[in-house]
């Protein structure tokens, strides 16, 4: 304890030497949220890196948040603490075959989900979140013809929600799309007085039995406002922390993705640790770098998300 204590002084102390904020997203370690500036799914860290006096950004969350907060503020330093913090979802999609795979819907306008490098989001016409998705399709006349990427479950759902038929790419998200519907309904049996909410990054099956479908914060803002006792979770593990900081007296149980733990912990959001955080700030290592053409071309889709959300 008394090491931690001393990193996290330490963090305090560069963060005001160097005018840094922290940013972190809800599926981060506890440890991470507590020290963080601001906490939040992607559209709200989307926003903030984009508002803000800061000089330096310290993004604890994965590349392509990181990439998007350079996008959004080229002139700030923005720092991600371990490379390793990769997505499979984002390397669901690489940009060489995407760029195929568009040749083939040449008519189409391309919506992409924010979970993708921006090597996509260069490509792209506008971007989307998990919270935004539905409202981001349904500004499109309900005749246009849009390819939707990278994620297919998440596409899939709001086909289904808008009526729309939207091409899609075959990416996923290893945390959710892992999930199945069997556990769900083997922790039904368990609290049979439960709520099932889920991230429309899981499957469709999963999605069809949930009582609450939507993005981290908007389960988090469900939760608290919700007066049922238990939930069952499914989404990533980080985001309990902050479901029992807001409702204390609540039961929160996430959908386990294996058969040993009841947990679904995304490997690659848990790499960040405190003292990486700190070597992060102390030699402004592991900066984002993207060059000014990718900037410019993934600014305007991101841009137009910001102004429509």
């Amino acid at each position: 304890m008394l090491i931690k204590n001393r990193i996290i002084k330490q963090i305090e102390k560069l963060k005001v030497e160097k005018n840094a904020i922290i940013l972190a997203h809800f599926y981060q370690k506890k440890e991470i949220q507590e020290i963080a500036d601001f906490i939040g799914d992607s559209l709200a860290l989307a926003r903030i890196s984009s508002d803000n006096k800061a000089d330096m950004i310290v993004f604890c969350g994965v590349h392509f948040m990181a990439e998007t907060a350079k996008i959004l503020s080229p002139q700030k330093t923005v720092l991600l603490p371990d490379p390793e913090a990769g997505c499979s979802l984002a390397d669901s999609c690489p940009a060489d075959e995407f760029k195929k795979f568009l040749k083939d819907y040449p008519q189409h306008k391309v919506v992409s989900y924010i979970n993708c490098s921006a090597e996509i989001k260069a490509l792209s016409d506008i971007i989307c979140t998990s919270s935004n998705a539905v409202d981001i399709v349904n500004s499109f006349p309900k005749d246009e013809k849009i390819v939707f990427t990278p994620d297919k479950n998440l596409g899939a759902y709001v086909n289904n929600i808008t009526g729309r038929n939207m091409v899609l790419w075959e990416g996923t998200c290893s945390v959710h799309d892992l999930l199945s519907i069997e556990r769900v309904f083997e922790l039904k049996r368990q609290y049979p007085e439960a709520l099932v909410i889920a991230h429309p990054e899981c499957k469709g099956q999963l999605l069809e039995v949930a009582d609450f479908v939507g993005s981290t914060s908007a389960m988090l803002n469900y939760t608290r406002e919700s007066k049922a006792d238990v939930f069952i979770v499914a989404t990533e593990t980080g985001i309990i922390h902050q479901m029992k900081k807001y409702s204390p007296g609540k039961k929160f149980v996430i959908v386990p993705s294996e058969e040993s733990c009841m947990c679904n912990d995304c490997y690659y959001m848990k790499v960040i640790t405190l003292p990486k955080v700190l070597k992060s700030l102390e030699k402004e290592r592991y900066s984002i770098n993207l060059s000014r053409q990718i900037i410019t071309d993934a600014y305007a889709p991101i841009h137009k998300m910001l102004e429509m959300s």
